[in-house]
């Protein structure tokens, strides 16, 4: 059976969102730059990496963002997108290796911690990446060191012209207010 794909334009020129109507995570967003950590990671990764021009890859909870290059335009590119996943979709093969998964989020866990942390993380997980995914990108949390919280900007984020007002205006601005204790958001 032949899969339902809905094209939406995102902030960044760059990225486009790729609503479909299957469940592809259980939660979250998974986000590939490049090759090999697709292959290692997913099924469904490595084949849109594949893609001509196609320089980056993140799968949500019912999308898919992809990013062009310079060398990409969207007219060719979509097409190519638009079938690879429904070919890929449609037979049921695995969008992500759980287990790698699940190793990836184990070693990332194993730095969070204290409750300054795990408030940024809340308030990033009900708030904060819920509204980003709209927009088909995802951030995640890397570490909070010296009042600074330091994001990841995923999928569309990443390299979007906006994305430096939404994390100063309005991540940074929601942090501060909740926690005392941030005083900075940057992107690394």
């Amino acid at each position: 059976m032949s899969v339902n794909i809905q094209l939406e334009w995102t902030p960044n020129p760059s990225t486009l969102k790729y609503v479909v109507d299957r469940r592809l995570l259980a939660g979250g967003a998974v986000n590939f730059t490049n090759l090999e950590e697709a292959k290692a990671k997913s099924p469904l990764a490595r084949k849109l990496m594949d893609v001509r021009g196609v320089t980056a890859v993140m799968i949500g909870t019912n999308f898919v963002t992809v990013t062009k290059g310079d060398e990409g335009e969207w007219d060719e590119l979509n097409d190519e997108v638009m079938s690879t996943l429904d070919t890929h979709l449609t037979s049921d093969e695995p969008v992500v290796d759980e287990a790698a998964l699940a190793a990836a989020r184990e070693a990332a866990g194993q730095g969070a911690g204290g409750s300054i942390e795990g408030r940024i993380q809340d308030i990033l997980d009900s708030e904060i990446r819920p509204a980003v995914a709209m927009d088909g990108g995802d951030i995640t949390l890397d570490r909070f060191e010296d009042g600074i919280v330091y994001l990841h900007m995923k999928g569309s984020c990443a390299g979007c012209p906006s994305s430096t007002a939404t994390l100063k205006m309005g991540i940074e601005g929601r942090l501060r207010e909740m926690i005392p204790e941030v005083l900075e958001v940057v992107s690394v």
